[in-house]
């Protein structure tokens, strides 16, 4: 076994492919992706669909718009920069150490894939495994692996499915590929074609001596790769792992059908590459561009989060969370790019009793709050969270989130403030400054015992200011019962309340 070894990953046709991962419904349609501004546009790129109908990289629009069926897409940069992260962070599960090696509009990465053997077998199984999770992520890859960097590159461009190169074997397995293969300007190249030398066989065949003398000292290095013996010095880069998808509409969406059906696609590509590390998609942030307007960063955005109460993988979940979200939230016009970003997280195991009644699954919980929220608005679904003020009861609604119970200590009982939402209006009767007797309407209560007054007051510089006198009363009903209760009296409107009752 060579003491180096690579591995070569070339994606042909890169913007097509970067553009149809996350459309499934266009795999069988014959798809031709132009670049440029109208009526300047040219095809850049096609599937295997249209290259059989004759469509070449270079035609204009108008070309192709006299073939039947072929549909157009228009290139997106920011979709290829997102497909080839993607790609990157799938190889680095085989490697660390990865060289870029894309020219035009492929996209090819080199593996260096030493020592490996023990982790994913032989060669042509890495390979093969290589192709199924790449394909399984929507892309369509060719792999060659050789003891050159060079000679891996070269023949993963030029050929299909995988192919595997012995140690020595590299200029016999070259030899048919045409000169174009390799990094040579076009004076050399128009010089080797009036020579008859048509490919890498034939340039390997010249003494590379007279080569030299002819077209100069660059041809050694060209003679070197045609060989498959040229020497290169590997430069790594670091794959980053984020969790991110992003794709941009030929039309603006306005359905929200539509608009799904593509979000259903990228959560099921987030929820499989979390799941590859062991891990879950706790927050999912989705960013939609609209067309018609600016805002503070040049766009016109729409934004919505998913916050799972547990982090989670389930993809029929969270693309109802999604489709309950845009439904509570919808965008205010046409969107003309979809981007989700999730941050990763780990899912806790609990050990249930023998015993122990199974609880609920934690998405059914998320799906009723989002159910809540869209029926009765944002504030008013959540948990309870105490504000820093000294105003009584003064509190507001949080996101609710799933916390490990605390075990109970027991300790004295204590009396319980029951409070009565909304405070009922009651009209009291004062006897030397004190309540005596007070009714709600229905009953009336004699005073046994009146306690107080507690005088609060705050925010006076605001309209929601608040001045409160509180009295803790005991009284009797007409027909004997006793009650405790907390009145109230609001000295700003000079109105009193029913405030809570003592359990």
């Amino acid at each position: 076994m060579s003491a180096t070894l690579y591995a070569c990953v070339h994606a042909a046709e890169f913007p097509a492919q970067a553009l149809l991962r996350l459309r499934p419904d266009l795999q069988s349609t014959p798809i031709a992706v132009v670049d440029g501004r109208p009526p300047h546009e040219s095809v850049c790129a096609m599937n295997r669909h249209a290259a059989g109908k004759g469509i070449s990289v270079g035609m204009t629009r108008l070309d192709v718009e006299g073939l039947d069926g072929v549909k157009f897409l228009a290139r997106s940069f920011e979709t290829e920069a997102a497909a080839r992260s993607v790609l990157l962070e799938c190889l680095a599960q085989f490697s660390p150490r990865i060289e870029e090696a894309g020219s035009g509009t492929a996209c090819a990465f080199v593996l260096d894939i030493a020592g490996t053997q023990r982790l994913f077998g032989t060669p042509a199984q890495l390979a093969e495994r290589m192709r199924v999770s790449l394909a399984s992520n929507g892309f369509r890859v060719s792999v060659a692996v050789s003891a050159n960097f060079d000679a891996a590159r070269m023949k993963a461009a030029a050929g299909r499915g995988t192919a595997i190169l012995g140690e020595g074997e590299e200029a016999a397995a070259l030899a048919s590929l045409p000169v174009t293969s390799l990094p040579m300007p076009e004076e050399p190249r128009e010089v080797l074609a009036m020579w008859g030398i048509r490919t890498l066989g034939d340039l390997a065949a010249l003494p590379v001596r007279e080569l030299i003398t002819r077209l100069g000292s660059e041809a050694r290095r060209w003679h070197e790769l045609a060989r498959g013996a040229h020497a290169h010095l590997f430069e790594p880069i670091e794959a980053e792992f984020t969790l991110r998808e992003y794709y941009e509409f030929d039309t603006a969406v306005e359905e929200i059908d539509s608009l799904l059906f593509v979000g259903a696609r990228m959560i099921d590509c987030l929820a499989a590459r979390a799941a590859d590390r062991a891990l879950s998609l706790a927050l999912v942030t989705a960013r939609m561009r609209l067309e018609g307007g600016t805002s503070h960063d040049g766009h016109l955005g729409h934004e919505c989060v998913l916050r799972p109460a547990v982090p989670s993988t389930d993809r029929k979940f969270l693309l109802k969370l999604l489709q309950l979200e845009i439904g509570s939230h919808p965008p205010r016009a046409a969107v003309a790019s979809l981007e989700l970003t999730a941050q990763a997280g780990r899912c806790g195991t609990v050990q249930l009793g023998l015993f122990t009644p199974q609880t609920p699954e934690p998405s059914r919980l998320d799906i009723t709050l989002a159910r809540l929220r869209a029926m009765v608005g944002e504030d008013r679904v959540g948990s309870a969270l105490l504000e820093d003020t000294h105003r009584p009861g003064s509190f507001r609604m949080g996101g609710f989130a799933a916390h490990p119970q605390r075990k109970r200590v027991p300790g004295v009982a204590r009396m319980a403030l029951r409070r009565v939402r909304p405070p009922a209006p009651v009209r009291v009767m004062l006897r030397e400054t004190r309540p005596a007797e007070f009714s709600d309407w229905q009953n009336r209560f004699k005073v046994t015992g009146a306690y107080g007054p507690w005088r609060t007051s705050g925010c006076w510089w605001s309209e929601d200011n608040w001045d409160l006198e509180e009295w803790d009363v005991l009284a009797e009903r007409n027909d004997g019962s006793s009650v405790a209760c907390l009145l109230i009296l609001d000295r700003a409107s000079n109105e009193w309340r029913l405030e809570a009752f003592y359990d």
